[in-house]
């Protein structure tokens, strides 16, 4: 959970409590894709100052995120970072995964099953496919069975050919549960519902104050917008992953994804816009003409 504090202007981020690549990755998914994918260092330190992040630690930061593939340096006017091509699809599956998560699945839709099995020799890929299937939403059924709801299938297959793992791993569907178990009380043990709402209900807690400060405020000012929107999007974007949308019926009653999702949509409204000419009035990029 990234902790927050509050002020008058609205909920902050504490002082280290989020990663600065972690911020840097939300200002290049967000922003710096719309604007030509390229930005300048200097620009980069630049708004991450306004996030109270230090130049030292976004060199560090895009230092780390060059040496593991997700930016590329490159010199325009001036030296800067662009997005590997790579990086584009994982950015393009995140905008459909965070800002049109979809309404809890129908139990009729059926269940995407994964079962894999992985050599000793190649126990590392084991790790690895525990921590992605967990990263995507499964739930983890018994050693080495995972199952989500159906519609994540794509999202799944996706994933695991491009890390390289399909090769370990079987994908079925299945249209009903046939088991013995209650079903509700078996999803309430594949999954960590109470871990999932904990987040929920810290993202809300945190930023409903600034919805309803917000709230009727026309215009918002350009970099106020900023230095709420990135820390509110860095924090937010993890939920929808850790959340598969299960169907209601499986959920605790009062399942709090509702009103946290309606906050996250509330200030996406209100915040991205004037985050983005915030952004374009310190880099002096700009959008390809026909999306302004």
């Amino acid at each position: 959970m990234i902790a927050t504090t509050t002020g008058e202007e609205g909920p902050r981020m504490s002082e280290g409590t989020a990663r600065p690549s972690s911020l840097i990755h939300t200002v290049y998914g967000e922003f710096v894709r719309r604007l030509g994918g390229w930005i300048s260092i200097a620009d980069l330190i630049a708004l991450l100052a306004e996030l109270d992040v230090d130049g030292p630690a976004v060199r560090s930061a895009t230092s780390r995120l060059k040496k593991a593939g997700t930016l590329l340096q490159e010199r325009r006017a001036g030296t800067g970072y662009r997005l590997a091509l790579a990086m584009e699809r994982v950015f393009e599956e995140g905008d459909r995964r965070i800002f049109h998560s979809l309404a809890p699945a129908e139990l009729a839709d059926g269940w995407v099953v994964a079962v894999f099995s992985v050599p000793e020799s190649a126990r590392a890929h084991r790790h690895q496919l525990r921590s992605r299937l967990s990263w995507l939403g499964f739930g983890n059924a018994a050693p080495g069975v995972w199952l989500a709801p159906a519609r994540l299938l794509p999202d799944a297959r996706r994933l695991l050919d491009r890390l390289g793992l399909s090769a370990y791993v079987h994908l079925f569907l299945s249209a009903e549960y046939a088991g013995f178990a209650d079903l509700r009380t078996a999803v309430a043990s594949w999954w960590d519902l109470p871990a999932i709402e904990a987040q929920y209900a810290a993202f809300a807690d945190a930023w409903c104050p600034a919805a309803e400060q917000l709230r009727g405020r026309s215009p918002v000012d350009s970099a106020e917008a900023f230095r709420d929107y990135v820390p509110m999007l860095t924090q937010w974007r993890r939920l929808p992953y850790l959340d598969p949308g299960l169907p209601a019926q499986l959920l605790p009653a009062e399942w709090n994804a509702v009103p946290a999702r309606a906050v996250f949509t509330e200030l996406h409204g209100l915040l991205a816009e004037p985050s983005l000419r915030y952004v374009e009035k310190v880099t002096g990029l700009s959008r390809p003409q026909e999306t302004q």
